[in-house]
């Protein structure tokens, strides 16, 4: 059963609008509003496992974890808020630790066996974000840097915070606040360079940016 589990950014910085009216969190919202509902025609989908992380500190910052139904992840969606800092270190810190907490409990990780590709827990990491600096209680940083200290006990015997079967994928919305006289067409989701895109490429996942001459619907077109 893959879990996927989406990672909103609520840093301030999201309360930026687009020429549309609406603002960047609006679109991550509507964004994943509708990759839910595309995959879920999926008849794949039904083993599906849903959670939602944002940017707040731990515990508060879990919206929807391990046992929280659908009801109740889309509600703690629509009532997410852009108010904080752009703390994504730590929040993905936290995103792994959740998804490692199920693999303690079951002894996914089989230590000193290898992989074995017959028991594994597929899971995707989703991160929404509009790309600024990265901002904490300690200043500005240039870098993502993850918090090394972990309270899952046994992650002394793992070197990195993700599995071999975890992937983290990131939208950048780079979207403007003023219309395009002339509007060039849609092409796809250029790549984007951003703080975030090292751990896209060490996991095996990959980052994008939405187009400057974009409107809004570039995102959901995205997760299409």
């Amino acid at each position: 059963m893959p879990v996927l589990l989406f990672l909103i950014d609520t840093s301030a910085s999201m309360n930026q609008r687009t020429h549309l009216g609406i603002t960047y969190l609006d679109i991550a919202k509507g964004a994943i509003e509708t990759f839910m509902k595309l995959r879920g025609r999926d008849p794949a989908s039904r083993g599906d496992r849903y959670m939602l992380v944002n940017y707040e500190d731990v515990p508060f910052g879990i919206k929807a974890g391990w046992k929280e139904s659908h009801a109740t992840f889309m509600t703690e969606l629509r009532n997410l808020q852009a108010t904080g800092l752009t703390t994504i270190g730590q929040s993905l810190r936290t995103a792994f630790d959740l998804l490692n907490l199920n693999r303690l409990v079951t002894g996914i990780d089989n230590y000193g066996q290898g992989r074995n590709p017959f028991f594994l827990e597929p899971a995707i990491i989703i991160a929404i974000t509009d790309g600024n600096k990265l901002t904490s209680s300690g200043g500005v940083q240039d870098e993502l840097h993850l918090p090394l200290t972990t309270p899952l006990p046994g992650s002394e015997l793992t070197k990195e915070p993700f599995r071999w079967d975890q992937r983290l994928f990131a939208l950048v919305l780079r979207i403007p606040g003023n219309a395009s006289v002339e509007p060039e067409p849609l092409v796809g989701v250029p790549l984007d360079d951003s703080p975030i895109t090292p751990m896209c490429e060490v996991t095996g996942g990959l980052r994008s940016g939405g187009a400057e001459s974009a409107d809004a619907h570039v995102c959901s077109d995205y997760f299409v």
